[in-house]
């Protein structure tokens, strides 16, 4: 299956499963291609309608929407996918990032390969990406864990294991809950290097950095808004200290 190309001579968009990363805070990481795909699209599928109808408008768009989340996504994956085969353009979009990345977009992906849809990426904003490249924790190598289990034994067992890791550990976390994810840490790797990530791409961005118990300390005195990304560095960098 060949994937089409958006070259530069402006042809028209061929059918297909469109990708569209958007911004995680600031309207400025709209990229062309991202604009032109959303603008020449037949169908919009997105998390929330209110929110994606809200970018189109800022960017001067006006296209259809079909809501597409966690809760209907098996059913309107293979809609989506069938819509693509029969010559539409379907973009798909979350609130914010790249879509698939803790976010719906798998089902879709793999429905449009069972058919023989195209499936392109139009890459763009990451929350991941982001904050690791900002972190100054080891980049090499990196394991994306997305969100952790809530509360309990679950809980606690995931971070045990990802603690004993050696390379970064990326995590998404709600900001309720981040200074109790800096404690955690800090109660069983207190001087692992750590970086809390937040407001990524917005006026009130910020990168807190320390070990983990610095940075549960820090987090202890203040409250924690907007959205988190979670970093842990690896166990070496705790041993190297220590040494």
């Amino acid at each position: 299956m060949r994937t089409p190309s958006l070259s530069e001579d402006r042809a028209p968009l061929p059918p297909g499963i469109y990708l569209v990363a958007t911004p995680i805070g600031n309207m400025e990481d709209v990229s062309p291609r991202q604009a032109r795909v959303l603008r020449e699209c037949d169908v919009v599928a997105c998390e929330d309608t209110r929110h994606t109808g809200l970018l189109l408008s800022r960017l001067g768009i006006k296209r259809p929407l079909v809501s597409y989340h966690e809760y209907n996504e098996t059913r309107r994956a293979e809609e989506l996918a069938r819509r693509a085969a029969e010559g539409e353009r379907v973009a798909v979009v979350t609130d914010a990032g790249t879509p698939g990345i803790s976010d719906p977009a798998y089902r879709v992906v793999r429905a449009a390969i069972g058919r023989g849809v195209a499936v392109v990426p139009i890459p763009g904003p990451s929350a991941v990406v982001a904050a690791l490249s900002a972190s100054g924790l080891p980049t090499d190598r990196f394991a994306f864990e997305g969100f952790l289990p809530q509360r309990g034994e679950k809980r606690r067992r995931r971070l045990e294991a990802l603690l004993g890791e050696e390379h970064t550990v990326v995590i998404y976390e709600s900001p309720y809950r981040a200074a109790r994810l800096a404690e955690e840490v800090a109660a069983l790797a207190p001087g692992r290097p750590v970086v809390l990530a937040r407001e990524l791409t917005k006026l009130h961005e910020e990168f807190l950095r320390g070990t983990a118990a610095e940075v549960a300390k820090e987090l202890g005195r203040k409250v924690v808004r907007g959205e988190c990304v979670f970093l842990i560095g690896p166990k070496r960098m705790e041993e190297d200290e220590e040494g």
